[in-house]
C-alpha cells in the first residue's frame, strides 16, 4: 500500500534509533511463502530520526522497483542519503507540529536488529474527526513473515491508545492482496472503491478504501493532556 513518506500490542514504539540497525540482511534463500514466521516481540516501531536516513536510502533503492508500483512518482535524490535526510526533516517537522507520526519498522532476528521498512500514522484531524491515515512498506527480503501484520498491529495500539484517535482508514491499490490481505487480519473492513484515487506508479490509480474504528472511543477530558 502506498506510504504518504505501512500485529501486536506488545510491539514498542519509541523516540530512540537503534543503534545496532543495519539495512544489509544476507539475501533469504527461500520464497517468501517459505520463510519462517516471526514473533509479535521481534518487531518494533521506532520513531523515525535523521540518523536513519542511510539505512532507509539503501532499502529504497533495494526495493525501488516494488516501491515505485504503488508510491507517489519520486525524483533520483530521493534515493540518495541527502534525500532521505530532507524527507525525514519533514516527517519530523510534521510529527512536531501534530499532523503525523513516522516510523521505522525494526526487525529483531538471530541476535541483530535491522530496519526493515517504514511505517506512517498521516494526516491526524482532531475534532470531529479524530482519524489518520495508515500508510507503510516492508522490504522484500522480509515479507510473507508476519513483520506487516504486527507492524500495523502496533500502530493500531498507538492510534487507538497513546494518540486517543477514532478511526484509521487506509487506501489500498487495486491489485494489491497483501495489503488487503494484512488490513483485513488486522480488523480493518472496506467500505469503497475510489477511481483514479491516487497518482502511483506514475498514473492515476483506482483505491480500495478500508477503516478501522474504535468502539469505545471516548473524548479526551477537558485539560487533559
Amino acid at each position: 500500500m502506498p506510504d504518504s513518506s505501512a500485529p501486536d500490542s506488545s510491539t514498542s514504539a519509541t523516540s530512540a534509533p537503534d543503534a545496532s540497525a543495519s539495512a544489509t540482511p544476507a539475501p533469504h534463500p527461500r520464497s517468501p511463502a517459505q520463510r519462517p514466521p516471526v514473533f509479535p516481540h521481534q518487531v518494533t516501531l521506532t520513531l523515525l530520526a535523521v540518523e536513519d536516513a542511510p539505512v532507509l536510502a539503501e532499502l529504497e533503492t533495494r526495493n525501488r522497483e516494488q516501491l515505485m508500483a504503488g508510491a507517489p512518482a519520486r525524483a533520483e535524490g530521493w534515493f540518495t542519503e541527502a534525500g532521505q535526510r530532507t524527507a525525514i526533516a519533514h516527517a519530523v517537522a510534521d510529527r512536531e507540529a501534530g499532523g503525523g507520526l513516522p516510523f521505522t519498522i525494526r526487525l529483531e532476528d538471530k541476535g541483530a536488529t535491522r530496519i526493515v521498512g517504514r511505517l506512517n500514522l498521516s494526516t491526524i484531524i482532531r475534532g470531529a474527526f479524530e482519524s489518520a491515515s495508515l500508510g507503510y512498506w516492508v522490504d522484500t527480503d522480509v515479507t510473507g513473515r508476519g513483520v506487516a501484520t504486527h507492524a500495523v498491529q502496533s500502530a493500531i495500539a498507538v492510534a487507538f491508545g497513546g494518540l486517543g484517535l477514532h478511526r484509521l482508514q487506509a487506501e489500498v491499490k487495486v491489485g494489491n492482496e497483501a495489503s488487503v490481505r494484512v488490513l483485513e487480519y488486522c480488523g480493518f473492513t472496506e467500505y469503497g472503491l475510489a477511481k483514479d484515487y491516487l497518482r502511483l506508479g506514475g498514473d492515476w490509480a483506482d483505491c480500495r478504501l478500508f477503516q478501522l474504528i474504535e468502539p469505545h472511543w471516548q473524548p479526551t477530558a477537558p485539560g487533559s493532556a
